[in-house]
């Protein structure tokens, strides 16, 4: 039966209750910090040798497509009436708005060290220790906003200059691309520091704390911020709908990325799957 994702800020008490219990649960069970492993595992850059899928990459987008449904399967076998809500950070546009309340994630961290305080993942209640990491640093850490550099999300314009593009990648396939729907949207710009920073990206740099590395996953904001990326996606799939994923095959043996992307038909680590299959996913899940 194909289930629907929801604007996190139409979630009912109830529903952000039963969210947050579910992801607790995965937490308690040990499944979260797999995907937190994970994660830092496949977060490479371009100067590293070998593969790349999960980031600076085309298989960008459908790689995490696959890392959030499987999530979203984890919290379905704790309750199946939840699945993961997306927020919409071109609307949502505050440190106190949906998702940063007491109920639901709780708000950003305290000045001294960053720490989460408030709601149901601040250290302090015991259920949310952060075991994986890339520092020894056990409680969650938000910077919303940057207020000693400050920064803004990105706009409805951001993500429409991404979706105007109808080509969905290009060479050289990477975090230097310059044109192509992926790069646009993944956000690896030209320049430094914030302005460097688009969409995706930005989003990453502006929340802070653990979402600014390849931990990012241990912050519960990260589901709901790709459930989003994944919609604008979706959109740009409907949008253009001749267009498929790039590149459709490997590059050659005299290509720099010979052996480090993933074309339309192979392979797609850790999974047996394709992004040819992810390409559509109305058979399980739709968004309202």
């Amino acid at each position: 039966m194909v289930y629907t994702r929801r604007d996190v800020g139409t979630l009912t008490l109830a529903e952000r209750r039963r969210f947050v219990a579910a992801l607790i649960e995965v937490k308690r069970r040990g499944e979260y910090d797999e995907f937190v492993r994970m994660h830092i595992e496949y977060f490479l850059p371009d100067g590293e040798n070998g593969p790349r899928t999960a980031h600076m990459a085309p298989s960008f987008l459908p790689w995490h497509r696959r890392f959030v449904l499987d999530m979203e399967r984890a919290l379905r076998r704790v309750d199946e009436s939840v699945t993961v809500p997306y927020w919409d950070w071109t609307r949502d546009r505050a440190s106190t708005a949906v998702p940063w309340t007491e109920d639901l994630l709780g708000g950003t961290g305290r000045p001294s060290d960053r720490q989460v305080m408030t709601g149901p993942f601040a250290y302090r209640h015991g259920r949310w220790t952060i075991n994986e990491g890339i520092t020894d640093v056990e409680y969650l850490m938000r910077d919303l906003g940057r207020p000693r550099d400050p920064m803004a999300l990105p706009t409805a314009r951001d993500v429409e200059d991404a979706l105007a593009d109808p080509v969905y990648d290009t060479a050289p396939w990477n975090s230097t691309s310059a044109k192509g729907f992926r790069n646009k949207l993944e956000g690896w710009g030209q320049g430094r520091g914030a302005v460097s920073w688009r969409n995706h990206n930005r989003v990453h740099r502006w929340v802070g704390g653990h979402m600014v590395s390849g931990a990012s996953v241990n912050d519960p904001v990260f589901w709901m911020h790709h459930a989003f990326v994944d919609l604008v996606w979706s959109r740009w799939q409907r949008r253009h709908r001749n267009a498929r994923y790039l590149p459709a095959k490997p590059p050659g043996p005299k290509d720099a990325q010979h052996g480090r992307i993933v074309a339309r038909h192979e392979r797609m680590p850790p999974w047996d799957v394709t992004p040819d299959e992810l390409e559509d996913h109305s058979a399980v899940y739709r968004y309202v």
